[in-house]
């Protein structure tokens, strides 16, 4: 196993979803955005997965067109059952065999590279979500797509945990539109292809996801504080510190998302996140200070010209339906997560930010 994980998570991603992951042997997987953040821990799994676990391999066709891939868009991958094709989903894609899932998480995620590439940004959660749900809909494929929790924008209080039936708070003007109104026109397109097509959709909202492997120029919170701490400099905490967010560690994560991919009913979309603790940015960089027993210091300054504006003040999600009906339940704290993911940092960052 490389440097991109800890070799703990994944076992432990394994251990927890072990008997549902049953149901891929033999099975062919297509995934898009294969190079980026949770694509590479998926294809780190099915690998795993076939080494030790399953009685049939799965076969992994990896998609992806490597634009924010940085120095991970050449990672080999030792399994011959796992075919790597560089491919940017906004143009057609056909495959001559079988697909049993497509799971769509191709995506422009950051909001400085989606301030930088806007019409990349609409075009993938766009146009190659409509050419990933042909490709499903042709090999009745069960689909799922990876929408995002800013589809919700800037919930009211009254929404706040926000559950999967608020229809949102967001503008169609401004540097986050092309992610967040793009997105929702994602969902739009699978519920389009379910209800005319039959096409079995999932559509997941993360929020907040985290952990090794995420690059050190992510331009998020974590990966910024990372990258400081390495290079010794203050941390720096945009707008008023106030904004609020919960935190999902990465063996959390991808549990949820497989029990989404294997376990989501038709048509269903799913919170996948960990509602606690909701906190501020001043306070997660003091819970930080503890997590890692030295003081840190940080400062309070304006958002930079290059982040966009409109940033929601908070995002706490409710996963009462994934909860119930999958099973979902978060393990890791957060102090917990942090300490993992500034071990991994503290080995693998530079200090560039």
């Amino acid at each position: 196993m490389n440097e991109f994980f800890i070799k703990s998570d994944i076992s432990e991603i394994i251990n927890r979803t072990q008997s549902i992951c049953q149901e891929i042997s033999g099975k062919t997987i297509l995934i898009t955005g294969a190079r980026g953040f949770l694509g590479r821990y998926f294809i780190e799994i099915f690998k795993q997965l076939n080494d030790k676990h399953l009685a049939s391999p799965v076969h992994v066709v990896a998609v992806d067109n490597l634009i924010t891939s940085g120095k991970y868009a050449e990672q080999s991958i030792d399994d011959s059952n796992i075919r790597f094709i560089e491919h940017d989903v906004i143009k057609p894609f056909s495959f001559d065999k079988e697909v049993h899932y497509v799971i769509h998480a191709a995506g422009i995620a950051s909001p400085q590279y989606y301030q930088k590439y806007p019409l990349e940004t609409l075009d993938v959660a766009i146009t190659g979500t409509k050419n990933m749900l042909q490709l499903a809909k042709q090999k009745n494929a069960k689909f799922t797509f990876f929408s995002s929790s800013e589809i919700y924008g800037n919930p009211d209080l009254k929404n706040i945990p926000t559950k999967e039936e608020y229809w949102g708070n967001v503008s169609s003007l401004g540097p986050r539109a092309c992610y967040d109104e793009s997105k929702r026109v994602g969902e739009t397109l699978c519920y389009i292809f379910n209800q005319q097509f039959g096409v079995k959709t999932n559509i997941v909202r993360p929020f907040n996801f985290y952990g090794p492997g995420m690059q050190e120029k992510d331009y998020r919170v974590l990966p910024n504080f990372a990258s400081r701490i390495k290079a010794k400099r203050p941390l720096k905490i945009y707008g008023r510190g106030d904004q609020t967010r919960t935190f999902c560690y990465i063996t959390d994560a991808l549990t949820g998302l497989l029990q989404v991919i294997l376990r989501g009913a038709p048509n269903e979309v799913y919170n996948i996140g960990n509602p606690e603790p909701e906190i501020s940015m001043t306070h997660l960089a003091e819970m930080i200070n503890k997590v890692l027993d030295y003081k840190i210091p940080y400062e309070v300054i304006d958002y930079p010209d290059n982040y966009p504006s409109n940033e929601p003040n908070r995002r706490c999600p409710d996963i009462q339906k994934a909860q119930k009906y999958l099973g979902y339940n978060p393990q890791v704290k957060l102090e917990d997560g942090l300490k993992r993911f500034f071990s991994w940092t503290d080995s693998n960052y530079i200090g560039e930010q």
